[in-house]
């Protein structure tokens, strides 16, 4: 053979070898070791290879096979499994990846700003809560801050961690205290997907079809074409529509997994009931996104604080986190008696997760005589000198969680000027009078910001702040 021919043979060996060489199967990094697959539900998994090559997957005695399509994308689905484990699970495409110590249970997203964010570590009791963390069946993985201009597919993590007395200093509180309580009652594995970011509002969590179908952020739904935006440095500005969807929920849409806790509305006071729309889109929008419908999505309403401006701004927000209890498979914990006026951080998480739990419980997992809500305001009627309540979720008894008489009540008349009020209990209703009213038209309840209302039901949990003059 002449020796130009061989080099060119050499030649294409070389680049066919090199190939072969850099040809590998890659998984996003929510897929890994340790992590916590959904139980009851078909097992989607998915990652890169080369285009046109046939991949393998195994888990258990259940294998699928799939062909990457044109973008390097393949997409395999394996049976739904009870809980357990641990299990390994075998990808053997251009290259061969395993996955092991995986568990199948309970998967839940953990999402919102710093109260979210906000780790065991700085939370009431953190060197006990470290000491006592060792839970093998809770894992969590965390998500790091990563605005795009485009949805991502994949974005780094520093994979699923074990509870345990070193790693859950480092969880988010509220979502291991969520996460611990339903692994006590549930007794089967617990995963928690942290994608959250102190200080963000909610628009740049907030997918493309949850605007589309807000008729009321129509401004913005016209707009997403420029969204988000970029500054003149080339960073994403996380605050903007889109962004924070973009780059820190979109890259696991193929994931099932059970639903999804939300703590923010901080940054978004001022917004009123508008408020309700944005959280509409975004519910909606998610179980659009992750082809679940009917997914669970369980919020917490915030804490009392001493913010600048309207002091009405935050009472204006709790009505419209109220409202929201009106879309279907939602609930909402409330804290307005485990709050710091001085620190919008309060320390209890411990409750604040447990109190989302007991909604997940009641209404996701069908545990029964479980009370899970505090009091909502339900009707009211006025009878001359005084104003009737009632309230859904009383479990037959109203209380006060102090002894003392309860606090944070107004009445108004025709004028509409609000006038200090005393609240009688009888049975699960209230009377509410005034001396300074003689003719009541309408009552409030805890409608200020630095309002800590003692009025609970016979669960002890707290009612929600409210309002008949809308």
């Amino acid at each position: 053979m002449k020796p130009i021919r061989l080099l060119a043979l050499a030649t294409v060996i070389a680049a066919n070898l090199l190939c072969a060489l850099q040809a590998e199967t890659k998984l996003p990094s929510i897929l890994g070791s340790h992590m916590v697959l959904q139980r009851n539900t078909p097992i989607t998994l998915w990652g890169w290879d080369n285009s046109g090559q046939k991949v393998n997957v195994s888990l258990g005695t259940d294998s699928a096979e799939a062909t990457a399509n044109d973008q390097g994308l393949w997409v395999v689905e394996l049976k739904a499994l009870e809980a357990g484990g641990p299990h390994k699970v075998e990808i053997k495409g251009s290259s061969s990846v395993t996955l092991d110590d995986v568990l199948i249970g309970e998967v839940w997203l953990c999402s919102g700003q710093s109260n979210m964010e906000w780790t065991v570590s700085r939370s009431l009791n953190p060197e006990e809560e470290a000491k006592n963390g060792n839970h093998p069946q809770i894992r969590h993985i965390k998500f790091p801050h990563r605005p795009s201009a485009k949805p991502e597919d994949n974005i780094p993590s520093d994979g699923w961690k074990a509870a345990t007395s070193q790693t859950v200093p480092n969880f988010t509180a509220v979502g291991y205290f969520f996460g611990r309580k339903l692994q006590a009652e549930l007794g089967v594995p617990i995963g928690l997907i942290g994608s959250n970011w102190g200080g963000t509002r909610i628009e740049p969590w907030i997918p493309p079809v949850g605007f589309k179908a807000a008729k009321n952020l129509k401004s913005i739904a016209d707009n997403l074409d420029n969204f988000p935006v970029v500054n003149k440095d080339g960073r994403v500005n996380h605050q903007t529509p889109l962004a924070l969807y973009n780059g820190m929920i979109h890259n696991f849409r193929h994931l099932n997994f059970r639903g999804a806790i939300w703590y923010q509305g901080e940054s978004n006071r001022g917004d009123g009931m508008l408020y309700m729309d944005k959280m509409k889109a975004l519910i909606e929008g998610w179980r659009h996104v992750f082809d679940n419908p009917e997914m669970p999505f369980y919020f917490v309403q915030l804490a009392p604080f001493t913010y600048g401006g309207s002091e009405l701004a935050l009472p204006e927000i709790w009505e419209a986190q109220t409202a929201t209890l009106a879309l279907p498979h939602t609930g909402m914990a409330v804290t307005t008696d485990i709050s710091n006026l001085r620190d919008i951080h309060p320390k209890n998480k411990q409750d604040v997760g447990k109190r989302l739990a007991l909604w997940a419980l009641a209404k996701t997992y069908g545990a029964k005589d479980l009370v899970y809500s505090g009091p909502l305001y339900k009707s009211h009627k006025v009878k001359g000198t005084h104003i009737e309540i009632h309230f859904d979720h009383a479990y037959g008894k109203l209380a006060s969680n102090d002894g003392k008489p309860l606090s944070h009540f107004q009445l108004a008349g025709e004028d509409g000027e609000f006038k200090p009020a005393v609240a009688t209990i009888e049975g699960d209703k209230l009377i509410v009078t005034s001396n300074a009213v003689a003719k009541p038209v309408h009552v409030r309840f805890g409608w200020h910001q630095l309002a800590e209302p003692n009025l609970v039901n016979g669960g002890g949990l707290p009612a929600s702040p409210f309002r008949t003059d809308k």
